[in-house]
């Protein structure tokens, strides 16, 4: 099992993530993409998928049309992991918009 990060490692790997946010409301993190397209968001959705599938972490994921808003963390630690930073990373490095 993986453990969950404490408030201050999270805040430290958020500063590597500068366009995601700690969530109100529960322990994860998230971030809206914009895309040019709808294809375009789809395509990263696309990849993120396969990502996810390979790590065996997966994604809430939310497209309307050209945007897609995500919130990552790991439910069987009830919070955000290191899992869930390196998902969001890998994402970072997918955005071309």
């Amino acid at each position: 099992m993986i453990n969950k990060l404490t408030t201050s490692e999270q805040l430290k790997a958020l500063k590597t993530l500068p366009n995601w946010k700690k969530t109100e409301d529960r322990d994860a993190i998230t971030r809206t993409f914009t895309f040019a397209n709808f294809n375009a968001a789809f395509a990263f959705m696309t990849s993120v998928a396969l990502r996810a599938e390979q790590i065996n972490h997966h994604p809430e994921l939310f497209n309307v049309y050209n945007r897609v808003d995500v919130t990552l963390t790991t439910h069987d630690a009830a919070g955000v992991t290191e899992k869930d930073i390196s998902l969001a990373s890998f994402m970072d490095k997918l955005d071309h918009s």
